[in-house]
């Protein structure tokens, strides 16, 4: 037996497909996509009107894709660069919208004509004829469309909401001119001959006006990527040849020197090389406050320089900017499919056909058992079928939910990668943290600097200890130089690190020991009985301490700590709140953990854990039934947020732990989290709230419309009325979905 030989070398892309006009168009598109050679995996969304395509660049190409499409209307926007691509699909779509507005005014107009002479008076003197007449453009001009698109599918074996619209409109007014043209045919047998011409026109105006209301809706929810792609500037200051031009933010290159002046958007990211300013980064870190920038700083695409001015080197341009993966990361996740997905594309995809059968059969049942007025009444039952089905409110009740929901996230610094990661965290009953720089800062500071007795020139003996910490590269000696900030002056002699422990050498003749208390001891330094009391109390409220012994006695006491961040013990509460449960997992000592968990209301937490152990305690929880999410921001997180139900990287962490994570916390503040998870219930409910009514809809409707009441009643649906209830079902679904980007989290 063969192995299967699957390709690596594919190329990923995500395309705007012009021409959808329903869901069952996004089925009938996919299934092209996928059968076409060189084509390993495909998925359109017929929201945001894009398709993800997997392909061989051996075997075919997006041009070849596109001709595949064009043969049964649809097509490709194809362009390298994506915003152009964006915005030629804005402007595609604008104009149908136009077009669309154009169509539904003047059939409007034509109709209501139609209906006053089809409703009142029924014997004008060639008043069919009349409604013929103006029945003619509203069809064949206005409604084209819907025919021609129909046909397209028909060639292809395939069928969509057009073909559902054309067969009932078509038959409707078939049969009325049949009636117009040749009435002594019903005359001869003693039955007046009805015309149907006003049903034809209000289902082909109801039709239009839905997609008018409907797409007017659909822009709607892409406004959140449409700010994120308006903080982009469009041209940019830049020093050649020792001038300053502007040019466009397309021609900055790698090493050009950028102008930002007070006001202006920074164009792409850098680091700066002279100046000083502040920067709002608000937008895309969530931090209220401006960022100080100064020489060697890094700035970032997207971001409003406050005051004063400063030159920047452009480091990463184009597609590779910070903000370019964000917008990226956002088109992806709007264009994802959640799980409950894949269920509502297989009932679109066999939508169109089962209600043409049950429109057949419901004109058999009528012919057969109609009596007199059958045919009348066969028609009319078997046309409100047609008309009142509706794949579209379907089609649309998951990706318009997923479209708002991912950019109510992008707006509250939640950048979601996929739609099913935003399903899964509905379920979540456990969030496991880690400590350093999630729930706090990670980086360690001074918090206390307490000194022996009466110790004489301690600015001197700070700056000496400065000095030696400098050499050092543990981030311990790195947060004491920080605090002593002064300029390393003075002269050096037998510096020695010793890991693990501290350095030691001599300043300007002085003999100086910084580490642990257990390294002075070591060393022959005697210590202070004071500061050793006071080391106690400080290793219990979960801060570091380090010695200093000058000429081997003590005369300092240094706490560090890695403070917490101000938000995470009401953080920690709002989850608790929710019914979650969290633990706190920490590399620390079990003192240090302790108190950490302490101060944050945590009552689970691990301390001294390996990269191995986050995951074996993931997988023990998932073992006992857990939905476990994992948040954090190193290297060593990323085991763990792997094996994750639910990973979330914090913004400022590692690479790869933002690489691995289906979400990131674009921002610092723990607070964000409570309100990721908040967000994917609201949107998964709205998921269900669309999908329920959907359903409701079609399996009401469709029954009415076919006449289940008429033997109870006598009631039958006129196929006006089921034209306006199908307009409205979809229009309902996208309100209802809308309805997220006012949900305060």
């Amino acid at each position: 037996m063969e192995a299967d030989h699957k390709v690596i070398n594919t190329k990923k892309v995500t395309v705007p497909v012009t021409g959808m006009s329903c869901a069952a168009c996004a089925v009938s598109v996919e299934s092209m996509l996928k059968n076409t050679s060189g084509v390993e995996n495909a998925g359109v969304n017929y929201a945001n009107q894009s398709a993800f395509v997997e392909f061989d660049p051996k075997a075919t190409n997006l041009e070849t894709l596109d001709k595949v499409l064009e043969s049964i209307g649809y097509g490709f926007i194809i362009n390298d660069d994506d915003d152009e691509a964006i915005a030629e699909q804005e402007k595609i779509q604008l104009e149908h919208y136009n077009d669309l507005k154009r169509k539904t005014m003047l059939t409007g107009i034509l109709a209501v004509p139609v209906v006053i002479i089809g409703m009142f008076f029924m014997d004008l003197p060639y008043g069919n004829y009349v409604m013929m007449a103006l029945t003619i453009p509203v069809l064949f001009i206005f409604g084209k469309d819907f025919f021609v698109n129909a046909f397209k599918q028909a060639r292809h074996g395939k069928s969509n909401m057009d073909t559902l619209v054309a067969l009932s409109t078509g038959i409707a007014f078939l049969f009325s001119a049949f009636n117009t043209l040749n009435p002594q045919f019903w005359h001869s047998r003693g039955v007046h001959p009805h015309v149907y011409f006003e049903a034809a026109t209000v289902i082909i105006f109801f039709i239009l006006l839905g997609k008018l209301l409907e797409e007017k809706a659909k822009t709607n929810t892409s406004d959140a990527l449409k700010k994120l792609i308006g903080l982009q500037p469009k041209t940019v200051k830049v020093i050649r040849d020792q001038k300053e031009i502007e040019i466009s933010v397309k021609d900055v290159q790698l090493h050009d020197e950028i102008i930002i002046r007070s006001g202006e958007k920074i164009p792409v990211d850098g680091k700066v090389i002279s100046g000083n300013s502040f920067v709002d980064e608000s937008l895309m870190t969530g931090e209220p406050i401006p960022a100080e920038k100064m020489t060697d700083s890094q700035v970032f695409a997207g971001t409003i320089n406050q005051q004063g001015s400063f030159t920047f080197s452009a480091e990463k341009i184009g597609k590779n900017t910070v903000l370019a993966q964000i917008i990226k990361t956002v088109q992806a996740a709007q264009g994802s499919k959640a799980p409950v997905q894949r269920l509502v594309d297989k009932i679109a995809g066999i939508f169109v056909p089962v209600v043409i059968g049950i429109a057949v059969m419901t004109f058999c049942v009528w012919m057969f058992f109609g009596g007199e007025n059958a045919l009348t009444q066969a028609l009319l039952a078997s046309v409100s079928v047609l008309v009142i089905a509706c794949p579209c409110a379907l089609g649309l009740a998951t990706p318009t939910a997923i479209m708002v929901g991912v950019g109510k996230g992008a707006e509250n610094n939640i950048l979601i990668r996929d739609a099913e990661s935003l399903e899964k965290a509905k379920e979540v009953n456990v969030v496991v943290l880690d400590k350093t720089g999630t729930l706090t800062q990670g980086h360690p500071e001074v918090t206390n600097w307490e000194w022996a007795g009466n110790i004489q020139n301690q600015e001197q003996h700070a700056a000496a200890i400065g000095l030696l910490e400098s050499r050092s590269e543990h981030p311990l000696a790195q947060a004491v130089v920080k605090f002593v900030n002064t300029n390393h002056n003075g002269k050096i002699e037998k510096f020695e690190s010793v890991t693990g422990n501290g350095v030691k050498g001599n300043v300007n003749g002085e003999n100086y020991i910084i580490g642990t208390l257990s390294f002075l001891e070591k060393e022959g330094a005697v210590l202070n009985l004071e500061l050793q009391k006071f080391a106690e109390i400080q290793r219990n409220a979960a801060q570091t301490v380090i010695g200093v012994s000058l000429n081997q006695v003590q005369i300092a006491l240094i706490s560090i700590a890695d403070q917490l961040k101000s938000t995470s013990a009401e953080a920690v509460q709002k989850l608790q709140e929710q019914g979650i449960e969290v633990y706190m997992l920490t590399g620390d000592n079990e003192q240090t953990a302790a108190a950490v968990a302490k101060q944050v209301g945590i009552k689970n937490y691990l301390a001294e854990v390996k990269p191995d152990d986050k995951m074996q305690f993931i997988q023990k929880l998932q073992s006992e039934g857990k939905i476990v999410a994992m948040v954090g921001d190193g290297v060593n997180d990323s085991q763990a947020l792997v094996q994750a139900d639910v990973s979330i990287a914090m913004g400022k962490g590692s690479d790869i732990a933002m690489d691995v994570a289906k979400m990131t916390l674009i921002t610092s503040d723990l607070m964000v989290l409570p309100k990721a998870l908040q967000l994917s219930r609201k949107t998964v409910a709205t998921i269900k709230q669309n999908l329920f009514w959907a359903f409701i809809y079609n399996l009401i409707g469709i029954p009415i419309a076919a006449g289940i009441l008429y033997p109870i009643n006598g009631f039958l649906l006129n196929p006006m009325i089921a034209g306006a209830a199908m307009a409205l079902s979809s229009v309902s679904v996208v309100t209802n979905s809308l309805r997220l980007r006012g949900l305060k989290l």
